[in-house]
């Protein structure tokens, strides 16, 4: 059994959303990525688990299914709360979460159950990574706004927690197979990344840096992601483990 949701008040701040954490504008602005993402995201993950919550009979399952959707609701309310600081700073945040609504809803009408279920295991498996991984890297975090630092650790804490839920409904009740875990795997593996990079675009032109300048940020943010014993690197162990039979 997970343990009960803790409803942390975050004083979040109302300025330097941009360049809160000193490693960088492009660190800061990775991680505000992600928080735009995360309230479409969560719903979309809540409503591919809740598909098959009446066809769960453990009844451990059957509660780690419950704690699971209140997290998830949980991190999806406080990361709004985050996304209206960036949107009083010029992000266009409501326009991106409304592309992402139609992306998503666009996949819940065209493919099967099993398959938006697999995205859902998917996405767990890597934001768990990533969150084991910003614990074992404290440099990431290390001189960031502390508030903002503490709302992290808080989701990533609960991301470790949850993270084999949407798995485990995945291949014990939906009885989907190794193609179909594969298959999500890789799609979200590329669509993740590309949705990423678009809206980190639009960010850094929003805040008025040249091509050039943005040209430099991208190359010091795509070395600290993907440089050895970068970000990535060290954790691809782990994400290639989900795709053993």
């Amino acid at each position: 059994m997970l343990p009960i949701r803790r409803d942390l008040k975050f004083k979040l701040p109302r300025d330097r959303m941009r360049d809160w954490n000193a490693a960088g504008l492009h660190v800061s602005q990775f991680f505000n990525t992600l928080s735009i993402f995360f309230p479409s995201g969560e719903r979309f993950f809540i409503e591919s688990v809740r598909n098959y919550r009446e066809r769960i009979t453990d009844p451990v399952l059957q509660q780690e299914v419950k704690d699971f959707m209140r997290q998830e609701g949980a991190h999806g309310m406080v990361h709004t709360q985050f996304n209206d600081r960036l949107k009083a700073q010029g992000i266009q945040v409501d326009r991106i979460e409304e592309q992402t609504r139609k992306i998503l809803a666009r996949i819940r009408g065209i493919m099967p159950r099993t398959f938006t279920l697999g995205q859902t295991a998917a996405a767990e498996h890597m934001t768990a990574i990533m969150a084991h991984s910003f614990f074992h890297r404290r440099e990431v975090m290390e001189d960031a706004d502390p508030r903002i630092r503490a709302m992290y650790a808080w989701h990533a804490v609960e991301e470790i927690e949850h993270k084999a839920v949407a798995y485990d409904v995945l291949t014990k009740v939906a009885k989907a197979g190794y193609f179909m875990r594969v298959l999500t795997m890789l799609y979200v593996s590329l669509l993740f990344p590309l949705h990423t990079f678009l809206i980190m675009s639009h960010m850094l032109k929003v805040d008025g840096f040249s091509w050039g300048q943005r040209a430099k940020i991208w190359v010091r943010g795509l070395w600290w992601l993907y440089k050895p014993g970068g970000l990535y690197l060290p954790v691809m162990g782990h994400y290639f483990e989900y795709y053993k039979p």
